[in-house]
């Protein structure tokens, strides 16, 4: 069966609500939604780095002990692993703190296995951070060169506002590399200053990338395609313990629905067929949505079981 190789930063989640603490939990843009690929079944791989930590040690742990092939994680002596804390408000939507001990990056790696028709996620600043750029290039030329597809989500935050300029290069790199591209009204609105699906797809990013996923919160999901497919897809309104991990596991459950409905390098290399988009976004909703129900970064471990069993004759 194909895999998924997720690459990507990881931190530990210390979340408050009303002001205490009420849950730690391992997790990262891309780690969030390997973790839940391995609870459905997908096998997963992820590469990244962590302290030589009691932390670091757990996220290492957290991972296999979730299905996900931690081999590729790099861990460094001396160092302290990153950590958040997440205040959720009276909407559960999270407002985040950052602390970091690294020296510096490294992503210091062996370079997974990667076939035809695997897919390599990358998100988040981890995927344009100019220290440890030469590294995630030369991951994406391997899975460009090997017949991978690559999963981009653009995932960038108002923090990083300053340095728009100086990371372009990287996010149009990032865009070409891409078969398929995801980012939310945020992502644009600090990047470019635009809030509009099509403004945003016409002018940056069809040039390089023709699949592109556009999300807003509780808005509609609008996809933009070859040919001229453009669809919107509403979001159910559903009552949220937690938002964090929302949009990774949109992005995982998307990854999930091309992985169970087959779409191989081939079909992306041509125009996936809107009955097909259908489903995957469907499985992507599924994802972000049951995801929203609980204090985790990921699926729950039922819903998992769920996803796994729909996977069944089709490796």
């Amino acid at each position: 069966m194909r895999k998924v190789i997720g690459i990507g930063e990881t931190v530990l989640d210390i979340i408050f609500k009303g002001g205490q603490p009420v849950s730690a939990v391992p997790g990262g843009s891309v780690y969030n939604g390997v973790i839940s690929l391995g609870r459905a079944g997908v096998p997963a791989a992820f590469v990244s780095e962590v302290g030589d930590d009691r932390i670091g040690r757990q996220t290492v742990d957290f991972l296999r002990e979730n299905g996900v092939d931690a081999t590729h994680v790099g861990m460094y002596r001396g160092t302290k692993s990153p950590v958040s804390l997440a205040f959720l408000n009276d909407r559960n939507d999270a407002e985040y703190i950052f602390y970091k001990d690294h020296p510096h990056d490294r992503l210091d790696y062996v370079t997974p296995e990667i076939n035809r028709d695997d897919i390599v996620m990358i998100g988040s600043y981890y995927a344009v951070n100019p220290v440890i750029r030469p590294q995630v290039a030369a991951i994406l030329n391997a899975a460009r060169d090997n017949g991978a597809i690559i999963y981009y989500d653009v995932n960038f935050r108002a923090a990083h506002a300053d340095e728009v300029m100086r990371l372009t290069p990287n996010i149009l790199e990032n865009f070409e590399y891409a078969d398929i591209v995801r980012g939310s009204r945020e992502d644009f609105n600090v990047m470019y200053g635009m809030d509009s699906p099509d403004k945003v797809y016409n002018s940056q990013v069809s040039f390089y990338c023709k699949k592109f996923v556009y999300t807003d919160g509780a808005g509609n999901v609008e996809l933009r395609g070859d040919g001229g497919l453009s669809k919107s897809y509403p979001v159910a309104a559903a009552d949220t313990v937690s938002t964090i991990g929302a949009g990774d596991n949109f992005n995982a459950g998307l990854v999930y629905g091309l992985v169970k409905y087959g779409v191989t390098r081939d079909m992306v290399d041509g125009a996936i067929s809107e009955r097909t988009w259908d489903d995957i976004m469907r499985c992507a909703l599924a994802f972000s949505a049951n995801c929203c129900k609980s204090i985790g970064n990921s699926i729950d471990t039922a819903f998992g079981q769920v996803m796994k069993e729909g996977l069944k004759g089709r490796e």
